[in-house]
């Protein structure tokens, strides 16, 4: 079972998501949050797998309560869940440590297949957010000309980040040990001017680079 805690100052936000999630087979909705500080206080009591949290909340906000949990010993991951689609909003929950952007319009049979998606250990993002971000954070022409400077080796991790992976994926993959990859992956957000994995990975998209 995956277990969920949601996160959102609006009671029926929260029982919408936790009728469309208890619906499925494999998810188990442990507890609700209405604010950053509850959500800190309610990971510690049910230990959930992921963590759906709104950003923008009274009090503690959606991205204070993601910098302090993940800063814990073993933190959950966090997918970011707002009404906002802006870029601002996105690259911040990425910097303070949420694996994912989801909009709360998106579609009930989208939702729960995105959270067994993060759950299972990868980046899930709106598709809209992902759109917006892609293309403002490189143009056209700065992308071809960041993935030509690349070797081979290069743009397959790249095209790995691109489709999620982790370091142990991307390593089984391509018959590389995990160091090697921690490696590559270093290098490639140095030479990709990213801040993270995911910046990269959403750089593979916008360059047509192949999920590998």
């Amino acid at each position: 079972m995956i277990r969920v805690l949601l996160v959102d100052d609006e009671r029926m936000v929260c029982a919408y998501l936790r009728t469309i999630l208890e619906a499925a087979p494999d998810v188990e909705v442990v507890g609700e949050a209405y604010d950053g500080a509850e959500a800190v206080e309610a990971v510690t009591r049910y230990r959930p797998d992921l963590v759906l949290m709104d950003l923008r909340m009274p009090g503690v906000d959606g991205l204070t309560a993601i910098e302090h949990l993940t800063r814990s010993s073993a933190p959950p991951r966090i997918v970011a869940l707002t009404t906002f689609d802006l870029d601002e909003y996105v690259l911040r929950a990425m910097r303070a440590g949420a694996v994912g952007f989801l909009l709360k319009s998106t579609a009930p049979e989208d939702l729960v297949i995105l959270v067994r998606v993060a759950a299972a250990g990868h980046t899930v993002l709106s598709p809209t957010a992902t759109q917006r971000l892609v293309s403002n954070r490189h143009d056209g022409e700065r992308v071809r000309e960041l993935v030509a400077a690349l070797t081979p080796r290069e743009v397959e991790v790249l095209g790995c980040l691109g489709a999620g992976r982790s370091n142990q994926q991307i390593a089984r993959r391509l018959c590389l040990s995990e160091a090697t990859v921690k490696g590559y992956v270093s290098r490639l957000l140095e030479k990709l001017g990213c801040d993270n994995r995911t910046q990269a990975g959403l750089l593979a998209h916008r360059a047509g680079i192949p999920a590998n």
